[in-house]
């Protein structure tokens, strides 16, 4: 099943994704239950969702006004570092835990929605991510048991501002500016994912490949990550982790390239979806 947020008469809403058609909650529900987040949180999705599947579509999927997927999420971890070739393009040391740093609810924006470059730097780059949103909360929960804490994955663009990033050691600055986290088109819980680790991790500027890697390419399995971040905080349903970017980033690359007003990035990630974002200034 596939969940989506998105705008349906000028309202904020969510539901399921139905042949091409964005399939969204009435009244009665969205009044208990507001946000995706807030369903996962009720654990209600399977109940909502067989509700919704057979009514008939609101606003088509090519024609829709999408939102973050998460539109309200308590936290949004991000993983640096995650792939190889990443570490090995930036001259970074190995290490023996995962680089966990955050990003704002107020940096992201739905698919299809412009990515905002802002008029401070020119060191906008792409970092394609598979997503992932959790649907049981916890507490030091084991490798053994972190799927069963997943409620889905989606699309991840951790536009970063590079000039700002690296001012200081911390990341934090150049990972947030407004509206440079894409993040869609929609959730796709566990069971549509036939093969986790031959997932690709695909970015693409104005069409050209720019990343490209497997999921099992990551350094520090998804397991891993969600073990040591609720090692240190407890993680609860709606929490966003975005797993970690391929190589080529545009910043690694001679000559280095950014994204500027006209652009179009697109994350693909096999199995779950197509994340589109053109670029403005602002």
């Amino acid at each position: 099943m596939k969940f989506a947020s998105f705008i349906d008469n000028n309202k904020d809403t969510w539901g399921i994704v139905k042949d091409g058609q964005l399939v969204g909650v009435d009244e009665t529900i969205l009044k208990d239950m507001p946000t995706l987040r807030s369903a996962i949180s009720q654990g209600r999705l399977i109940e909502v969702s067989q509700e919704l599947a057979r009514k008939p579509g609101t606003v088509a999927v090519d024609q829709a006004m999408f939102l973050p997927v998460i539109t309200d999420p308590e936290k949004i971890l991000c993983v640096g570092l995650n792939y190889h070739e990443h570490r090995l393009e930036g001259g970074h040391d190995e290490v023996g835990n995962p680089t966990i740093f955050v990003r704002f609810a107020n940096a992201q924006i739905g698919h299809n929605v412009p990515m905002i470059k802002p008029k401070e730097s020119d060191t906008l780059d792409f970092e394609a991510e598979l997503a992932v949103i959790i649907g049981t909360g916890g507490r030091r929960i084991s490798e053994e048991n972190a799927f069963s804490h997943i409620a889905g994955y989606s699309c991840y663009n951790d536009g970063s501002v590079r000039e700002f990033q690296r001012h200081t050691s911390q990341f934090t600055p150049g990972k947030n500016f407004i509206g440079t986290g894409g993040f869609g088109p929609w959730m796709v819980t566990p069971e549509e994912i036939k093969d986790l680790q031959n997932i690709t991790v695909e970015s693409r500027l104005n069409g050209e490949v720019m990343q490209h890697a497997k999921v099992s390419d990551m350094i520090f399995s998804i397991p891993r990550i969600i073990s040591y971040i609720s090692t240190f905080t407890e993680l609860v349903p709606g929490d966003v982790i975005a797993t970690g970017t391929p190589g080529g980033v545009g910043s690694r690359r001679d000559p280095k390239v950014w994204m500027f007003p006209g652009d179009i990035c697109e994350i693909d990630i096999s199995q779950v979806g197509v994340l589109s974002n053109p670029i403005i200034e602002g």
